[in-house]
């Protein structure tokens, strides 16, 4: 298997395997992997997983909600996962999540191409979602709390 496919067929073995639930470490799913023939690391793991939408949530990785369900601004399943929501100066919204969960409810938060969002920045429990004016902001902020409870 060379490129593109290789890649896609190690990406569906991961999705195989986090549906399984026992995935606690990447390099638990490197092992793993390597057994079913396929070359990963962990880069290329954490390459998956950011693509995917992996989640970490109670000590083990799982797959992020559909995407067609989080485009369509189903945004339930993600709502266990965000913690705080504050604004940072007129332009800057900021949203915790639990630790490994801030990349896929960015992910959610891009895909709705909400006209008040220019973008977002995240990292590993935080959101920095940026918005053109205060007006905009008060939207979001309004937007998030409905959908997320915060």
């Amino acid at each position: 298997m060379l490129g593109d496919a290789h890649q896609l067929d190690r990406r569906g073995a991961i999705v195989r395997l986090l549906r399984g639930g026992l995935v606690r470490k990447q390099s638990d799913l490197v092992r793993l992997l390597r057994k079913e023939g396929f070359e990963a690391t962990q880069s290329s793991i954490s390459r998956d997983f950011r693509d995917l939408g992996v989640l970490k949530a109670s000590g083990r990785y799982g797959l992020p909600p559909e995407e067609v369900s989080r485009a369509n601004g189903d945004f339930g399943s993600l709502a266990p996962f965000v913690r705080e929501l504050r604004s940072a100066g007129g332009a800057i919204t900021v949203l915790r999540t639990t630790i490994g969960a801030a990349q896929s409810v960015a992910v959610a938060i891009d895909k709705a191409q909400w006209p008040e969002v220019a973008g977002t920045i995240s990292g590993d429990d935080t959101i920095f979602i940026a918005t053109a004016t205060r007006r905009g902001q008060q939207a979001l902020i309004e937007r998030l709390r409905a959908l997320f409870r915060v």
